[in-house]
């Protein structure tokens, strides 16, 4: 048993089919009067109707949510929230709605309660990132941390297939590089590999049955799991490829993540045996495959990208990317830095030709 630090983070979370009908218990435990409603232009029904529960409790509704958080949409929520004096968030969607909702609680300390419409997974987490001058930048603080999280999978009927399994592979990422972070412990060992093999048993059932409701409450509560691990342990070379990926290069978020995904298992595998041992074992993968080619046949089996070229990369691109990456790398347990430049070039190259890994 290896020595390990644990701390819990403060959050609420309410689970079950029809829990939204518990938002304005939930308010009123926050001690909230005034809540903006956060969404995506796209999800402005949604918000709408968590508008009309709150009724005299809902501030307005702030649809502007994108990709990546930029820095002046944030600042427009943010000033917005203090135009109608809104003392709490109600973020509806997915990470792009919860990550606008943590740029706004970063600067102005309003509480958040999420509610999740896919399976990213950020609501369980201290982490932000904003991008401001095509550089996506991350951290953690407290005051994002999503106080409560409601967990409807009534609402994620209407997702669409390819969404969901984009979104539950970038949730089993949260989980897969959780499982050799440097500062793991047994607990999100555990959360960990239940969290990927509840989302491998889910995704081929949402792909099989859309509406298939048990599926779905399996993948939120894989997110959930998830989730957690990203909230509670540090990530690796996957996560640094994403964020350049995508805040530099305007890549769709969990698109990026599900091709990646697999290359960067690939390339760590060798320095984290005991990870890709729970990795394969949670994927139920066949005993000769290993957890990288796992991860790609999820992937692709399900009908989601696994080549770069396929969500919008420039080959071009590639050579920049690779210089980004290692030139300020996260902690990885095997060297990712300037003097492995090559293979992470030729890491990204795969990607971007979509090859399975061996």
């Amino acid at each position: 048993m290896k020595n390990f630090v644990y701390n819990g983070q403060p959050s609420r979370v309410v689970f079950g089919a029809g829990s939204l009908a518990h938002l304005e218990r939930e308010i009123e435990l926050l001690g909230a009067r005034r809540a903006l409603v956060l969404c995506t232009p796209e999800q402005q029904d949604q918000a709408q109707l968590v508008a009309e529960r709150l009724g005299g409790r809902a501030a307005g509704i702030f649809a502007r949510a994108v990709m990546h958080v930029p820095i002046e949409t944030a600042r427009e929520g943010r000033d917005e929230a203090r135009r109608l004096g809104a003392d709490c968030a109600v973020a509806i969607g997915g990470g792009s709605t919860t990550g606008l909702g943590k740029a706004i609680a970063l600067d102005s300390g309003l509480p958040i309660l999420a509610i999740p419409t896919t399976y990213a997974g950020s609501e369980m987490t201290p982490i932000y990132g904003i991008t401001e001058g095509g550089l996506k930048k991350t951290g953690k603080d407290a005051r994002v941390l999503p106080r409560t999280v409601i967990y409807d999978p009534e609402l994620t009927l209407t997702l669409p297939v390819g969404m969901s399994v984009t979104s539950g592979m970038n949730a089993i990422a949260h989980a897969a590089e959780g499982l050799y972070a440097r500062d793991g412990n047994p607990v999100m060992d555990l959360m960990a590999e239940e969290g990927i093999r509840a989302l491998a048993r889910a995704l081929p059932a949402i792909r099989r049955r859309t509406d298939d409701i048990d599926a779905r409450a399996d993948a939120l509560y894989g997110a959930w799991l998830c989730g957690t691990v990203l909230g509670n342990v540090g990530m690796a070379l996957h996560h640094k490829l994403c964020h350049t990926l995508g805040g530099s290069f305007n890549l769709p978020h969990a698109e990026v993540h599900t091709v990646v995904l697999p290359q960067a298992i690939a390339f760590n595998g060798p320095a984290a045996p005991e990870a890709m041992s729970r990795i394969q074992r949670a994927l139920g993968g066949a005993a000769q495959s290993s957890a990288a080619a796992s991860l790609f046949d999820l992937a692709r089996d399900n009908g989601a990208p696994v080549a770069l070229r396929d969500i919008g990369m420039k080959e071009d691109d590639l050579d920049p990317a690779a210089d980004i990456v290692v030139s300020n790398p996260y902690w990885n347990p095997r060297d990712a830095g300037l003097a492995q430049r090559g293979e992470i070039r030729q890491l990204l190259q795969n990607a971007f030709d979509g090859i399975r890994p061996e």
